[in-house]
């Protein structure tokens, strides 16, 4: 198995550049629309119902789009404005000093042989929102790991292993649960026009997930990927682990009383019933907190930064928190660059409906399979996984597979919930070795700051001992619940009497 990985490491690390390889994927793309628009590949939206067809990017049309849409590819790539707004505020954190105290304080005060675990916690917990765990948990990972003379890369990986892996498992409902159960309750009624599936329809599977999920990382983390990477030897200076300062007790004191108006704010905005923070619909998961999560992100970094830099003396002037924000920006400067490319293949790769066609045949190949639920929850589980090296959005491949799985499900006597917490584990374990998920481009940028040869292949044969524990596992446990006949979450059924 260790020389397989070496293998895939040696292999994809021979690709291009990452940056060339997004731009030959994208011109790979429009060869293939046009191909497949000659020969005529299409199907049938199994929600609309309506012919989708693969649209010819070369034709005078699709080139006219090409060429107009490039800028706003670019501008408009969901990750790129999240990093960077993010990132301002957390260079502000960083400049000040505030994060390497932070993370020397947590260091003295965690016992080592619960770091591994904590780390892979946090980025669970971090996919409530989940860009927060993308820009600020798996690169903090790293740091830790360096700090008590392990592998950075082993805890940036286990980090992204619990932030995008785990990715539907948390202990508190996040933005991914209303939506998917919006979509899952359009599905229903095709069968049942009064069915209606709740944001909670899997927390306590969910729940427990957080747990095993953790646990199972952990052990992947230590077994395996830590022995593989062996000894650090990059050139990265290694943070030492130090007792804080009176200066540094007092600058945390002080951010710890920031942070403590950061949450009665919170609360006051989103308590009551008619809180001012709370969503249009009055709800807590539809507020501004939740959808507007990195603003917050970068408002609250900002402040303690501030708070703390001015205290240790870091920050004297207002123009030291500005260049604090730009000196962060220039560490990115790569990572823009992968950005471009990466806008440009994701964006033709949908307008072409390639990625939208391999989800609707796929579904219905796995449509007309009659088999029992066991081997129906593996399959499509394994499906899902699949499907997720095309398709990075868990929404939009849920929007479009759905309205087949859910009324299966149905008619087989099962409920949507249990079709949409099929759905959910193996969407999640394979976000960690595809290209396709939007953040991919970061965590090579992340990777490089330790090895600057790191490249695609470095991070699929890292974690992909991870994803295979997460599949074998996580569908285990499952198909453990199933049997049990224990509920996916308060009022949330396994079965469904037509």
């Amino acid at each position: 198995m260790k020389r397989f990985l070496n293998f895939i490491e040696k292999i994809g690390n021979a690709l291009p550049h990452p940056a060339i390889l997004f731009g030959l994927l994208a011109l790979a793309t429009l060869v293939l629309s046009a191909v497949g628009s000659l020969l005529g590949w299409s199907g049938t939206h199994p929600g609309m119902g309506t012919q989708v067809d693969v649209v010819n990017l070369l034709s005078r049309e699709g080139i006219h789009r090409v060429i107009l849409g490039m800028v706003t590819n670019f501008t408009g790539f969901a990750p790129l404005g999240v990093v960077i707004v993010a990132l301002l505020g957390i260079g502000v954190a960083e400049s000040s000093g505030l994060i390497r105290a932070s993370i020397n304080f947590m260091l003295v005060k965690t016992p080592p042989q619960y770091i591994t675990f904590m780390v892979i916690f946090a980025g669970l917990l971090s996919n409530m929102a989940s860009e927060i765990g993308y820009v600020l948990v798996i690169p903090l990972a790293g740091v830790i790991f360096h700090s008590l003379g392990r592998h950075p890369i082993a805890g940036m990986s286990a980090a992204f292993a619990g932030v995008s892996g785990g990715y539907s498992a948390n202990i508190f409902i996040g933005t991914i649960d209303p939506l998917l159960a919006g979509l899952s309750t359009e599905a229903a009624h095709i069968i049942d026009p009064d069915y209606s599936v709740l944001p909670t329809a899997n927390y306590f599977f969910m729940a427990v997930s957080t747990f095993v999920i953790a646990i199972i990382c952990t052990a992947v983390t230590v077994k395996w990927v830590e022995p593989r990477l062996g000894k650090y030897t990059g050139d990265v200076e290694r943070e030492e682990i130090e007792q804080p300062t009176a200066l540094e007790k007092k600058g945390l004191l002080r951010v710890g009383l920031v942070i403590l108006g950061w949450i009665i704010l919170l609360v006051i905005g989103l308590m009551p019933e008619d809180g001012f923070l709370r969503g249009d619909d009055g709800t807590v998961l539809g507020s501004p907190v939740f959808r507007g999560f990195v603003a917050l992100l970068f408002l609250s970094a900002c402040s303690v930064g501030v708070v703390y830099g001015y205290t240790v003396g870091k920050f004297t002037k207002a123009e030291d928190v500005i260049n604090s924000m730009s000196d962060t920006i220039k560490t990115i400067a790569s990572y823009l660059v992968l950005v471009f490319f990466a806008a440009q293949f994701v964006a033709w790769f949908n307008w072409s409906h390639l990625g939208l066609l391999i989800a609707i045949n796929g579904a219905l190949i796995l449509k007309e399979a009659n088999i029992g639920l066991v081997p129906l929850i593996i399959l499509f589980v394994t499906f899902a996984a699949f499907l997720n090296l095309f398709m990075g959005s868990a929404a939009a491949k849920w929007a479009v597979i759905a309205p087949v799985f859910v009324p299966i499900f149905m008619l087989l006597g099962y409920s949507p919930e249990l079709a949409q917490a099929v759905y959910r584990v193996g969407d999640s374990v394979t976000n960690i070795i595809t290209p396709m998920m939007s953040y991919f481009a970061l965590i090579i940028v992340y990777y490089q700051k330790y090895d600057k040869d790191a490249g695609i292949g470095t991070i699929v044969a890292t974690m992909l001992p991870f994803s295979i524990a997460l599949y074998i596992s996580w569908t285990l446990l499952l198909i453990g619940w199933v049997l049990l006949e224990l509920p996916l979450g308060p009022g949330a059924p396994l079965y469904y009497g037509m």
